[in-house]
C-alpha cells in the first residue's frame, strides 16, 4: 500500500478535498500549486492554510512549467504515487486566453509524467474531463466510446494528456489511470463555478445567467464522492494486458499498455432548473433569471456511465444534489459572511 502520495493543485477545489481525505486516511502528503489568479487565490491560500494545519501535509509554490522546481520537490519527497490535478480550468476562459491552457495543461502535465517516468512511481492518475466527449451525443457517455470531437481548447488539453499518458504508459510501463470529471461541486468550491455564482448573485439580489434558456442537463457530482472515487482508484493499479483478449468487455483498459480512463460521475444527469430551484429552496429566495443562449464550446447535456468506477472500486456517486447544495450553502454561509 503507498504510503505516500504526491498531488498537483492541492490548493485547488478537487486536490484540496482529496488531500485532506488522504491526510485522514494516514498518508503523507505533498501538494504543488502555483496559486495562479484566474480566480480569488485569498481561497487557495485558505485551503492550503487548513492543510498545513497537519503535520503529514507540506506544499511548495510554483508553476508546473518549471520542470527544475518540479523535479526537484518530487525528486526530494520520493512518492510512491502521483496524483495530477493541475491545470488551467474553466470551459468558457479557454476561448478567452488559449495559451493558458497549452502552458499548463500541455506543458506542465509532461513535466509531471517526466517525474513520473524518471522516479517509476507505483501509480500515475491524472485529471481529464467529461468535456473531451465534446460533440457526442448517446449517453450516459461510456470510457470505451470515441471522443474525438472536443469543442473547446481546454477538452482538446485534456484529450491531448490522454493521449501522451497512454504513450508514456507503453513505452515506460508506467501504470497510470485517467479520470473524466463530471460537473463538480461541493463545499470550498470554485468562483467561477455555477453553483458558486447562483449563491452568491441569489444572497447579494443580483440577477443570474442562465444559458440556453435552462434546457441543460448536467451530471452534478458531489466532491465528497468524487475524491473518494480518486482515493480508491489509486490502488486499482492497471496491468499491462498479456494479450488484447484478456480486456474485459466495458474496460477501458489498453490492450497495449498498463492504462485505462475512468468516468467519475453520478451516473445521472439533473436538469438546469431543477437545480436552480434547488438552491432557491435552501436559501429561502427566488433568483433573479436572465435567461441567455448557449455559450460557445457548451454542451446541452453530460451524463456518465460510472459502472466501470463501481467494477473497479466497488464504489458509486450518490449524494444526491440537494444534500450537495445544502453543504454547499451552509460552507458557503461561513466562508462569505452573509
Amino acid at each position: 500500500m503507498p504510503q505516500k502520495i504526491f498531488i498537483t493543485g492541492t490548493a485547488g477545489f478537487i486536490g484540496f478535498h482529496l488531500a485532506r481525505l488522504l491526510i485522514t486516511e494516514g498518508y503523507s502528503v505533498h501538494g504543488f500549486d502555483g496559486m495562479t489568479d484566474y480566480y480569488d487565490v485569498r481561497l487557495k491560500q485558505r485551503r492550503h492554510q487548513t492543510l498545513l494545519e497537519n503535520a503529514s501535509f507540506g506544499a511548495t509554490e510554483g508553476m508546473l512549467e518549471d520542470h527544475a522546481l518540479l523535479d526537484r520537490t518530487v525528486d526530494s519527497f520520493e512518492p510512491d504515487v502521483i496524483v495530477h490535478l493541475a491545470a488551467q480550468a474553466g470551459v468558457r476562459y479557454s476561448i478567452e486566453n488559449p495559451r493558458a491552457y497549452i502552458d499548463s495543461n500541455v506543458v506542465g502535465t509532461f513535466n509531471v509524467m517526466e517525474a513520473a517516468r524518471r522516479l517509476e512511481v507505483q501509480h500515475l492518475l491524472m485529471a481529464s474531463t467529461s468535456s473531451v466527449y465534446g460533440a457526442n451525443e448517446e449517453m450516459p457517455f461510456t470510457e470505451t466510446e470515441k471522443a474525438d470531437t472536443p469543442l473547446t481548447i481546454y477538452a482538446a488539453t485534456k484529450k491531448a494528456n490522454e493521449a501522451m499518458a497512454h504513450s508514456y504508459a507503453h513505452l515506460w510501463n508506467l501504470p497510470t489511470t485517467m479520470f473524466r470529471f463530471f460537473t463538480v461541486y461541493g463545499p470550498w468550491g470554485r468562483p467561477d463555478l455555477a453553483l458558486y455564482k447562483f449563491v452568491d448573485a441569489i444572497l447579494d439580489r443580483r440577477p443570474i445567467d442562465i444559458y440556453n434558456h435552462g434546457d441543460m442537463y448536467r451530471d452534478f457530482t458531489y466532491v465528497g464522492d468524487l475524491v473518494r472515487g480518486i482515493r480508491l482508484l489509486i490502488e486499482a493499479v492497471p496491468q499491462r494486458p498479456a494479450s488484447p483478449a484478456d480486456v474485459a468487455d466495458g474496460d477501458s483498459l489498453s490492450p497495449v499498455a498498463p492504462f485505462r480512463i475512468v468516468n467519475i460521475g453520478n451516473n445521472d444527469k439533473v436538469r438546469l432548473l431543477d437545480f436552480i430551484e434547488a438552491i432557491e429552496a435552501e436559501l429561502g429566495m427566488k433568483a433573479q433569471r436572465n435567461y441567455m443562449d448557449m455559450q460557445p464550446g457548451d454542451v446541452p447535456a453530460t451524463w456518465a456511465d460510472a459502472s466501470l468506477l463501481e467494477q473497479l472500486t466497488g464504489y458509486r456517486p450518490q449524494t444526491n444534489y440537494r444534500d450537495g447544495i445544502r453543504d454547499f450553502v451552509s460552507w458557503y454561509r461561513d466562508y462569505a459572511g452573509k
